[in-house]
């Protein structure tokens, strides 16, 4: 194994550990910190693919402002950080039989997969990911319509998250 492998190995079981206390930690600022670590997690992983600018866009766009967004929304709309209910549902047996069943049909489907031992070509010397990724996102024959739709409906939750925020009851 290289050390490039061994490192994304590594990695990997971080965001997997991290996901896992995200879903399972019962005090819901140590979930949103957890997924602060999976997320870092994800960039390593994308700077781990020679994606330079994937890795920053995770750290600016998913750390940086929707997991302190979130943190902040809770510690601002809770007024008891501790529930008084029950903290699982009933069937929380079934969710886990099906979640191994899931792991373990996607382990039976790779386990032949010759993936896992080649490892990311190295990008020529002139080559300009970012620039290619602008030109893909506004070009009228790529990602152009996607991205405005996908910039509707953001637009439109922020209206949505507006007119809630500011109903009068």
């Amino acid at each position: 194994m290289t050390l490039p492998q061994i490192f994304f190995l590594i990695t990997a079981f971080v965001i997997l550990g991290s996901a896992l206390m995200v879903v399972t930690t019962r005090n819901l600022i140590h979930a949103a910190l957890w997924l602060i670590v999976t997320l870092f997690g994800v960039a390593v992983l994308y700077a781990l693919l020679n994606a330079g600018f994937l890795a920053v866009v995770q750290v600016v766009v998913y750390i940086g402002a929707i997991a302190i967004l979130f943190i902040f929304a809770v510690m601002l709309t809770r007024k008891e950080m501790r529930d008084r209910g029950p903290q699982l549902n009933r069937g929380w047996w079934l969710s886990g039989v099906i979640a191994a069943l899931t792991f373990g049909g996607l382990f039976w489907l790779l386990q032949a997969w010759s993936g896992f031992s080649k490892t990311a070509a190295d990008f020529p010397s002139g080559f300009d990911a970012v620039g290619q990724l602008g030109n893909a996102l506004v070009s009228p024959q790529a990602f152009v319509l996607p991205f405005e739709v996908a910039s509707v409906l953001l637009l439109a939750a922020l209206v949505g998250a507006v007119y809630v925020a500011f109903n009068r009851k």
